[in-house]
């Protein structure tokens, strides 16, 4: 273990001098290799002019014109690459912090240890995004940066909510004194630089066009949207191309495992079939799952992509568990099924926790992987059902049910065509649909819910009007959620929407609706704090194809999705 983390540490040693150098690199020289920096007069003027522009519209200013004023080039792209890395550099001083706290109080509060253990895993997670973004912005000119914007939104919105993550795990009046050491210590800056990062390459335009440097910057390509006479997007590779052609005729899949309870398959376990995944694997590693109830924690990991995972259905193929807060078990780690890998596919079957209302927070699915779907399934559970903790998701004609917060997290979420379930609560809880955590103005996060029902189980029907019901709440500074095309049922409160605390955030967050229809959907009187009703350009921006990229993506999947609106 010890030979494990100093080999950890020197990794994250070697970081920090990439980032060292990458910094000192940019100093700028001309062509005789003599240092330019000591600038005349005209030329100071234009490098405040750069450095005001880049941090006109960042939140906190004064750091960003600390952060960039030392950086002394011509090329807007250097001044996102120094904004980048020194993202990292703070990620690099959370990590060390957080395992020295780790060292000094881990034998001390098993609790203590299990959030800070978590920590460092969510940091490591931050580094991995951030090396994603270094690659992007090291080596391309200002059109390629834009061109590449939504995947370094989508990576640094990642290092966010890994930062806000590693907050959330401390619960209790003893882990506060941690949880406030590592805040002032380090992860407040993490936050803001990062947050300083998002706004400028959200704002590239602008700030090229205030600085003169308006160098027809050309949209996104759509070069990946481009399908052959099949139908197929041309960048998909042929091991696809067939899985996808068997899957559209109907035709059964051959998996690479086959998972039993009684034993007619290759593993009795689905922890066995994945932990088979090999090293050398190309391409989808399929799994099927046959019919039974299988009581196990699964987690899979960023080494395992390209994983297709189905059942008999969700009513026949179930995967269970019970973990829960108030049995000591952080939010995290109540999950029943856990996968932080890319390209992630479940189809036709089922993820639960039957912890029940009065354990509180209760995970039946975490989804943490860029690009993940699914179809066809159940996630079912109580508080904090689906846990959609980061990157780009979607959810097709799946059902999903729960009572408080039961759809939270800080993904890029698009739930379509699915039937969301509200469940009777304990006495005195009130049942909330959405907690998003989107913290900073452009994060690309959010939850989107479009051709939906919005409906009461059984056991909640004849108290539906009763106990409070209503879409979402606040749950961090931007929390975004929009229901769209979908029916909602008369359970959802006149006003809609609910307060987190008081008025926090209420100015700050945005809950909007678009063509919505049933009795639930009337927004005369929704709360004044909301977005109200969307133009259909503006919802528009929520639809899979802009929200997602979902072109760029899902057909792989083979998952049936609705690009635009799924209504004139």
């Amino acid at each position: 273990m010890e030979k494990k983390r100093l080999a950890s540490l020197a990794s994250l040693c070697l970081v920090v001098g990439v980032v060292a150098l990458g910094v000192v690199a940019l100093v700028r020289t001309n062509q005789n290799g003599e240092d330019t920096s000591k600038n005349d007069g005209k030329e100071l003027s234009t490098h405040t002019k750069t450095v005001k522009a880049m941090c006109q519209d960042t939140d906190d200013q004064k750091l960003c014109i600390d952060t960039l004023s030392p950086i002394n080039a011509s090329d807007p792209t250097e001044y996102v690459k120094t904004v980048v890395q020194t993202s990292m550099d703070s990620v690099i001083k959370a990590f060390n912090m957080s395992d020295r706290l780790t060292l000094e109080n881990g034998k001390k509060d098993p609790s203590i240890k299990m959030a800070l253990e978590d920590c460092k895993d969510l940091l490591q997670f931050a580094i991995d995004e951030l090396e994603a973004s270094s690659i992007v912005v090291r080596d391309s000119n200002v059109n390629n940066v834009n061109e590449h914007a939504a995947d370094i939104k989508n990576w640094l919105g990642a290092v966010i909510a890994y930062q806000q993550s590693c907050l959330d795990g401390f619960d209790t009046d003893a882990e506060r004194k941690i949880q406030t050491q590592l805040q002032t210590g380090s992860l407040d800056e993490v936050g803001k630089l990062t947050a300083i990062a998002l706004d400028i390459v959200s704002g590239i335009t602008k700030i090229l066009s205030a600085v003169d440097l308006n160098l027809n910057i050309k949209p996104a390509s759509r070069r990946l949207l481009e399908v052959d006479q099949d139908g197929y997007p041309y960048w998909m590779n042929v091991g696809d191309r067939k899985l996808l052609s068997e899957m559209k005729k109907g035709g059964s899949v051959a998996p690479n495992a086959v998972v039993a309870k009684d034993g007619s398959g290759q593993y009795k376990t689905v922890l066995d079939a994945i932990n088979a995944y090999p090293k050398t694997q190309k391409g989808r590693y399929v799994i099927y799952v046959k019919a039974g109830v299988y009581d196990e924690y699964i987690s899979v990991d960023k080494k395992k992509p390209n994983i297709l995972i189905y059942g008999d259905g969700p009513t026949k193929t179930i995967i269970t568990g019970s973990k829960n807060f108030v049995d000591g078990w952080k939010t995290m780690r109540s999950a029943t099924f856990s996968t932080v890998a890319e390209d992630f596919i479940a189809k036709s079957m089922a993820f639960e926790n039957t912890a029940g209302a009065n354990k509180h927070q209760a995970v039946a699915l975490r989804v943490q992987g860029d690009r993940s779907a699914f179809f066809d399934c159940a996630i079912r559970g109580y508080q904090d059902t689906l846990y959609a903790h980061a990157h780009r998701q979607f959810y097709r004609n799946c059902e999903i049910s729960g009572t408080v917060d039961f759809i939270f997290g800080y993904a890029t979420t698009l739930i379509q065509s699915s039937k969301i379930i509200v469940r009777k609560p304990d006495p005195n809880q009130r049942n909330i649909v959405v907690a998003d955590g989107t913290d900073q103005k452009n994060m690309p996060t959010g939850v989107v819910l479009q051709n939906c029902q919005i409906m009461p189980e059984a056991n909640l029907m004849a108290d539906r009007l009763t106990v409070r019901s209503y879409l979402a709440r606040p749950w961090k500074a931007y929390s975004r959620a929009i229901i769209m095309e979908s029916t909602i049922g008369d359970l959802i409160q006149p006003d809609g929407f609910l307060p987190w605390q008081g008025n926090q955030f209420l100015d700050t967050c945005f809950f909007a609706e678009y063509g919505n229809t049933g009795a639930g959907a009337n927004v005369k009187t929704r709360v004044k704090w909301g977005r109200g009703v969307l133009s259909k350009n503006d919802a528009a921006r929520y639809t899979a194809d802009q929200w997602l990229q979902a072109n760029t993506w899902l057909p792989a999947t083979g998952i049936p999705f609705d690009p635009s609106f799924t209504k004139a």
